[in-house]
């Protein structure tokens, strides 16, 4: 995918944007604060530098659902958007499907895994994680190194 323009948008069409280059990361995130934010069992995220994103069409507007943590979504039509945080202030992380073509992505990891839905069932193979934070991500309590 490197140096290829991957185009996405809101579900009204008010928000148009494009990212350049391959993502830093791809991951299901299974965290209440995400699940209520999208409505949906599980959010899964393009994680980005911020330079790599740039809007073809529309702005954001912005939710404060913690401290430090702003989730951008449309005002016309209601779709989330991007996750910010200061935590990792140089990323900008969106939500999978609001890619024109989702399945160039491939997730490598579950975040939050602790605070998944147990009747939801996960088949695959990836890494599961208790938490993510920045560089540093957090397996049963301890530091590893990615």
């Amino acid at each position: 995918m490197k140096n290829e323009i991957t185009t996405g948008k809101c579900l009204c069409e008010s928000i148009k944007f494009k990212i350049h280059g391959n993502p830093l990361w791809v991951s299901h995130c299974h965290c209440q604060s995400c699940r209520r934010n999208t409505g949906s069992v599980v959010a899964t995220f393009v994680g980005l530098r911020k330079e790599q994103l740039s809007y073809i069409t529309g702005s954001r507007k912005f939710y404060e659902s913690s401290p430090g943590v702003h989730r951008g979504f449309c005002a016309d039509c209601g779709t989330p958007l991007t996750y910010e945080a200061s935590w990792c202030e140089e990323e900008i992380h969106l939500y999978i499907s609001t890619f024109d073509n989702p399945e160039i992505f491939t997730p490598d990891r579950h975040v939050f895994f602790k605070e998944r839905i147990p009747w939801f069932e996960i088949n695959d193979h990836l890494p599961r994680f208790d938490t993510f934070e920045g560089d540093m991500i957090k397996v049963n309590g301890e530091n590893v190194n990615e």
